[in-house]
């Protein structure tokens, strides 16, 4: 670490969402629930688009790799943020924290970056029908799955490795959930502003491409489809783009009001409710929003319910 080694800390101690312990046991109970259905949720999203030939298709291949993307993001924080709803002393060792940080940033830049790749796959259909088979082949969809991952690898890595080689000489105490890159630094007693700029640079890079290409992309799916000419067929298209919108609108609306702005409001109590939302609700939601008012995904499960209940 910058003007120091290791040594100086060994663990940290993190606050959690509230210190008053008559809400500790409800909200053990809440987020429980929350994990709950997050695990049950995505994980038979991924089952049902594995086992149904009907949806392997490139917008089932990308929601598959986006339901795992989110059974992983909670599933690094939601296990420890249990279990410090119930413990007296809540302390994360400092290797534990550096690869928590790590891992929920990859996860979290690879939701980010598949929101923008589902969105240019919804042009590809919606715009060009007729060349979508041959446009988003097996091969290119692997190959952006590939590179959403490489972007999220590289970019935690740089984080990770700035926020970890600086001095934490004053305090332990870190006032989050979860070990997070913002609290961090403001725990530091070292120069952190390279490591804001870094930050800046790199949140700037992946989320505002990411969501220009969202834009850019509905802009021509909207021109499309007001193009229809059946109301019904109007219709049903823009309530699908309505819900996932929403969620791209939730999703990018909570890291840009996390991330881009001044290092001095980093530790307030609003962006732990915008961490808890973007972490562990919107992957909770998921499931529901992209695929549960889906037609061919609720003919998918009532035909797999359908044929375990005969077998069994």
């Amino acid at each position: 670490m910058e003007g120091g080694n290791h040594s100086e800390v060994t663990e940290f101690i993190l606050s959690g969402l509230t210190e008053r312990p008559e809400l500790q046991v409800p909200l053990f109970g809440i987020f429980l629930l929350t994990y709950g259905i997050t695990l049950v949720g995505n994980g038979g999203m991924i089952l049902l688009i594995t086992i149904d030939p009907r949806l392997h298709t490139p917008m089932y291949f990308f929601l598959r790799n986006l339901s795992f993307c989110d059974l992983c993001f909670s599933s690094i924080i939601s296990p420890k943020m249990l279990l410090n709803f119930l413990a007296k002393r809540k302390s994360i060792s400092f290797t534990a924290c550096a690869v928590q940080m790590y891992l929920s940033i990859i996860f979290g830049d690879v939701e980010c970056l598949l929101l923008a790749v589902m969105a240019y796959d919804r042009y590809v259909a919606i715009c060009n029908p007729l060349l979508y088979t041959v446009t988003m082949s097996r091969q290119l969809c692997k190959q952006l799955v590939a590179g959403v991952y490489t972007l999220g690898v590289v970019d935690s890595m740089l984080n990770t490795y700035f926020t970890f080689r600086l001095s934490f000489c004053s305090s332990n105490i870190i006032n989050n959930f979860f070990c997070d890159v913002p609290p961090l630094l403001a725990l530091s007693c070292s120069d952190t502003r390279i490591n804001e700029i870094v930050m800046f640079a790199l949140t700037s890079c992946i989320t505002g491409s990411s969501f220009v290409t969202v834009l850019l992309s509905y802009v021509y799916i909207t021109s499309t489809i007001l193009q229809i000419r059946s109301a019904e067929g109007r219709h049903k298209a823009f309530s699908t783009c309505t819900f996932h919108l929403t969620t791209v609108v939730l999703f990018y609306g909570t890291l840009l009001f996390m991330y881009l702005r001044p290092a001095s409001s980093y530790s307030m109590d609003t962006d732990k409710v915008a961490s808890v939302f973007y972490m562990l609700v919107i992957p909770m939601l998921n499931p529901l929003i992209y695929s549960l008012r889906n037609t061919e995904v609720k003919d998918a499960l009532k035909k797999a319910m359908n044929k375990l209940l005969t077998s069994s």
